[in-house]
């Protein structure tokens, strides 16, 4: 591993993140807020949903305005008591029972309300799992989500299938608060931002169709019971009139925010999409060869591409999409001196994993061979993990409270 460019990728990857925490997005989409006359309660799903909360408390801690709360978050990522609210932590990518507990808990809270009551209710990426009830049996569910995730569907695709196997999803959670009015605080991880497909749309109005969910679940042959078939063909509200939502982060900013440290490096950043939706070992590949085909220009380049790819599973190994992308970039920059490729998710998990992402540079893929492991191989079995671990490649941030998609550079190092 080159000591350099991994300095310059950790610095990117420490400040790319910080500009991207919720704690002053949340703050600033609170300062228009006017709650009603009645009781103000809190819901936060997702996996920024600690960190949205601890803001708002906070925000409102000389007020004392909020009468109660509940998070829902992954696991791992309750990073302390928050006064008044009761956290829960449960499963992701796969909802599980502590979801299903914890959705039910949040349903209990907003029942009976009044039309002068408020719902705050802040949403991240990860609510589609965590923040669930289903309409089937909840080991159905996990299999139909595990068979999702292993087709390669992307996440719209996702969604407009889980929409209708839940009793939250598709704006159902809005009707549950109703008539309260309910304030939607969204830090989106969907490329667009389209607020019917973040956490699957609790709280807003629903514009995929049944016809729509029908024919994904044939073009992935997904293994459904006769009721979850029925429930697909039923459609979702449309029209929500107690509901406002406010947008506070995107993968947009995580771009910016990487552009901004890449150019106080010395790189001069170009910023190729903020769209990316693709195979995670063919983006890879793309960053390689933009990396050989500027390799000559004499300058310092980073080239940021911001989005989500999608891996297909043809192995039994351990990775996430970034941990892919990572090491599909390694062979196409070996021995091209001065190149790196690393990606990230911006909540700090990649994958059923520990890690962030991965980082791979032009010394790599001869550090790979020299412990007798074949790059097509690992990524044939879908285990960049081990791979990347072998040669220190794991990028490991912990929890970071925030998820606004992911975020991959190739740098061009130049003297």
């Amino acid at each position: 591993m080159n000591r350099p460019l991994r300095d310059d990728a950790d610095k990117i990857i420490s400040a790319s993140i910080r500009a991207v925490l919720p704690d002053e997005a949340v703050t600033r989409a609170l300062q228009d807020f006017k709650p009603g006359n009645g009781r103000l309660l809190l819901v936060a799903a997702g996996k920024a949903a600690w960190q949205m909360a601890n803001a708002a408390v906070r925000f409102y801690a000389q007020k004392a305005v909020i009468s109660g709360g509940i998070v829902v978050t992954k696991y791992d990522h309750v990073k302390g008591e928050i006064p008044g609210i009761v956290c829960y932590e449960a499963g992701h990518p796969v909802p599980d029972e502590n979801s299903f507990h914890a959705t039910e808990e949040a349903l209990k809270l907003v029942s009976g309300l009044t039309e002068d009551d408020t719902v705050l209710f802040l949403l991240s990426g990860g609510g589609s799992a965590l923040f669930e009830k289903p309409l089937i049996p909840g080991e159905e569910l996990q299999d139909i989500t595990r068979q999702m995730l292993a087709s390669g569907a992307d996440i719209v695709e996702m969604n407009t299938i889980r929409k209708r196997l839940s009793a939250v999803k598709g704006g159902k959670f809005a009707l549950a608060c109703a008539p309260a009015r309910v304030y939607s605080i969204v830090l989106s991880d969907i490329l667009g931002d389209p607020l019917d497909m973040i956490a699957s749309g609790p709280a807003y109005p629903d514009s995929s169709t049944a016809e729509q969910a029908v024919a994904l679940a044939e073009k992935y042959n997904l293994r459904l019971s006769a009721q979850a078939r029925e429930l697909l063909c039923q459609e979702t509200p449309k029209e929500l009139h107690n509901v406002t939502t406010a947008i506070t982060g995107s993968v947009r900013e995580l771009c910016r925010a990487a552009e901004n440290v890449c150019r106080e490096l010395g790189y001069e950043p170009v910023l190729l999409t903020d769209q990316l939706d693709c195979e995670a070992r063919e983006a890879g590949r793309m960053l390689a060869s933009i990396l050989r085909t500027h390799a000559a220009d004499g300058k310092s380049l980073a080239f940021i591409a911001g989005g989500e790819t999608v891996v297909h599973l043809t192995g039994k190994g351990l990775g996430g999409r970034n941990q892919e992308l990572a090491l599909a970039a390694a062979e196409g920059i070996r021995g091209l001196e001065g190149t790196a490729v690393f990606s990230l998710g911006s909540d700090g998990t990649d994958g059923p994993t520990d890690a962030a992402g991965g980082y791979t540079d032009f010394e790599t893929a001869d550090a790979l061979a020299a412990q007798g492991i074949r790059i097509f191989d690992v990524l044939q079995n879908n285990d960049a993990y081990h791979a990347l671990k072998a040669v220190d490649g794991l990028i490991m941030t912990g929890a970071t409270g925030t998820n606004v998609n992911d975020v991959a550079v190739a740098l061009l190092k130049r003297n």
